[in-house]
């Protein structure tokens, strides 16, 4: 019934109605899985990838149009500034529906001091910025014990980052192209993600969570930005080869614009790691 009640083609002109639908979106999901599976007692151990697959669900509808209605726009364009224009809006779209979702997700995981809620992602972020040492990372950082020692080099940190971000990268692009708008299951994962991040760097305190989204989104637009792009390049190709076949001139344009788009979002993942390792330590210490 959700989302029959948002219709994707007046979102997709309004880029900033996604921010509060994300917020909606994030909310319900880690609201219904505290709700229905805070009591059982298997379920509730994977909470965090529940969480993380009813935000999919909600969204699918929203991604599977915008992917049908862009790539028929791409048909239409070339070179760099061609291909950016003609996808600026759907970009802008994620990019908002991605920020509403981090709101959402910081706000609710610190209010509700539930350390089920965001179990993988909390290994996950020990994983890139502890390599060495994920269990002690992990029990450093659970509600009431938080600690700031221990972190890794800043050589050892970028390059952890670049690793894990074009693994991600590359698993975004699979999953588009297996199925279109599957790729939101990567952006929802990284949004909880980041929003652990910011839990951990607030030491969840409420009051701190404006600071801690200017923290992390300084570096995280431009990254989430790369995986949005990554996946509506993998949307788009799949898409378009279903339509048109390898040999048809549209698609070689297609082809063409889907190496374009994959490019830039290679450069934006590099920036958001230097971003990440050497400005936001200086600005936010």
């Amino acid at each position: 019934m959700l989302e029959s009640l948002i219709n994707p083609a007046r979102l997709e002109k309004g880029p900033l109605k996604m921010f509060f639908i994300g917020i909606v979106y994030a909310s319900l999901s880690i609201l219904l899985v505290n709700w229905f599976f805070s009591r059982d007692a298997v379920l509730y151990n994977y909470a965090g990838m529940i969480v993380v697959t009813f935000c999919v669900m909600f969204s699918l509808p929203f991604m599977y149009y915008i992917i049908k209605i862009e790539e028929k726009e791409d048909e239409e364009a070339s070179g760099f500034f061609g291909v950016w224009k003609v996808h600026s809006d759907a970009i802008y779209a994620f990019m908002w529906l991605f920020f509403g979702f981090v709101l959402a997700f910081s706000f609710w995981y610190i209010i509700l001091q539930d350390q089920n809620l965001f179990n993988a992602q909390i290994e996950t972020y020990c994983m890139i910025n502890s390599p060495d040492n994920i269990e002690n990372c992990v029990q450093r950082y659970a509600f009431g014990s938080i600690s700031t020692t221990g972190a890794a080099t800043k050589e050892a940190r970028f390059l952890s980052i670049i690793s894990n971000n074009i693994y991600v990268m590359i698993f975004t692009l699979i999953f588009s192209l297996i199925f279109g708008a599957g790729a939101i299951f990567i952006l929802a994962w990284n949004a909880s993600v980041i929003s652990t991040a910011i839990g951990v760097f607030t030491r969840y305190q409420i009051n701190e969570i404006p600071i801690g989204l200017a923290r992390y989104m300084i570096h995280g637009f431009p990254e989430i930005a790369a995986y949005f792009i990554t996946a509506l390049a993998g949307g788009i190709f799949g898409v378009d080869i279903i339509r048109n076949g390898f040999m048809n001139l549209k698609s070689l344009r297609v082809i063409e614009n889907v190496f374009i788009l994959l490019f830039i979002a290679i450069l934006l993942l590099v920036l958001a790691g230097v971003i990440e390792v050497y400005l936001t330590p200086i600005l936010f210490n």
